[in-house]
């Protein structure tokens, strides 16, 4: 075990699973660059070539549809977009195109392609840099779609969407490259599609997904302060999502929150609920909440992107409420010490 950052962990990965296979190839915009999508490429190009390490044109639509024509031909792409916004460009050839082909052909071309996304928030971008969109991956099916939140689940869960026959869009939020784990040195696999439980507790269920993974926990230690035992669960898996924990701890509880990085409506917390509604029917004492982002497009001004994205003080604020509890003083509680160390804007 060692101390490793997100993007580290990542960086590791690639290298490992390139080395152990020589049909993984990794491109994108900017993928051969010095910065190295947020470090997480570094050294790619030096070690492995320009042939299994390359930039690519800007043309979204293009590049997504190459890895298909490459996972057909016996490759393992790895095709990084560093916003997931601009992935939209490229929805044709996910949705019409590789999310269905295995399907089409009953099974006999898979197509192992992994989409890595970056998504969420950095400072000052705006609406058109600061997308996640999970309900747009969730609702296709034929697409794993994976979100983690440590840097030892990234590592882990890249090296399963790599090694998978299946497309994985993988996500990640760009604050995570920062957060800091205990990871193995060796090549692993952590499975998709099992969620995990991070805390145990009695009183209140939250699910929370990519970067509200680590605000929840933020939360559950200022709750824990006051007595409330908050049980916080991280689905790393977004699609096949693992409800059977999600469903067992709402049945010890009876509350559940869902804090999702993504807007509420048509999304995947209503999902959930939705679910777990149905399953823990008489097992609910009060009704299913859920905090997000704001209906509006992501403002740019930094003070109203702390309206539009939630965090730890949401979480606290609508535990509270929930639970029937006071609001404590928070204003000596630091809701934004992570972003310190992100270097942005973008």
């Amino acid at each position: 075990m060692r101390r490793l950052s997100f993007a580290e962990a990542i960086r590791e990965c690639l290298f490992q699973e390139m080395e152990r296979d020589p049909s993984v190839i990794v491109y994108g915009i900017g993928v051969p660059d010095f910065k190295g999508i947020f470090g997480t490429t570094v050294g790619l190009g030096e070690k492995f070539g320009p042939q299994r390490c390359f930039d690519t044109p800007l043309s979204e639509d293009i590049m997504t549809g190459f890895a298909l024509g490459a996972a057909l031909k016996g490759l393992r792409p790895v095709h990084i977009h560093i916003r997931t916004d601009f992935l939209l460009l490229a929805m044709n050839q996910l949705v019409n195109m590789i999310s269905c082909h295995n399907y089409m052909t009953g099974g006999h071309t898979p197509v192992p392609i992994v989409i890595r996304a970056i998504i969420g928030r950095g400072w000052g971008q705006g609406a058109q840099h600061s997308k996640s969109l999970f309900n747009y991956f969730t609702h296709i099916p034929g697409l794993k779609v994976v979100a983690p939140a440590t840097p030892r689940d990234g590592k882990g869960l890249l090296a399963a969407a790599i090694r998978d026959n299946n497309p994985v869009v993988f996500l990640e939020h760009r604050w995570l490259h920062w957060i800091e784990d205990d990871v193995p040195e060796e090549s692993y696999e952590t499975p998709i599609g099992v969620a995990q439980t991070l805390r145990e507790g009695s009183d209140l269920t939250i699910v929370a997904t990519s970067w509200m993974v680590i605000e929840a926990v933020h939360a559950a230690k200022i709750l824990a302060g006051v007595g409330i035992n908050v049980e916080v669960i991280d689905p790393r898996t977004l699609a096949p999502m693992d409800m059977a924990p999600i469903i067992a701890s709402v049945k010890k509880t009876g509350r559940l929150l869902i804090a999702d990085y993504d807007w509420l409506n048509s999304g995947l917390s209503a999902e959930i609920a939705a679910d777990v509604g149905v399953a823990c029917f008489g097992r609910l004492k009060q009704p299913i909440e859920r905090v997000g982002f704001a209906p509006t497009p992501c403002p740019t001004v930094r003070t109203l992107e702390n309206h539009f994205y939630p965090n730890a003080e949401t979480i606290v604020r609508m535990a509270e409420k929930m639970l029937q509890r006071a609001p404590m003083d928070l204003s000596g509680v630091d809701f934004f010490s992570h972003e310190r160390r992100f270097r942005g804007p973008l």
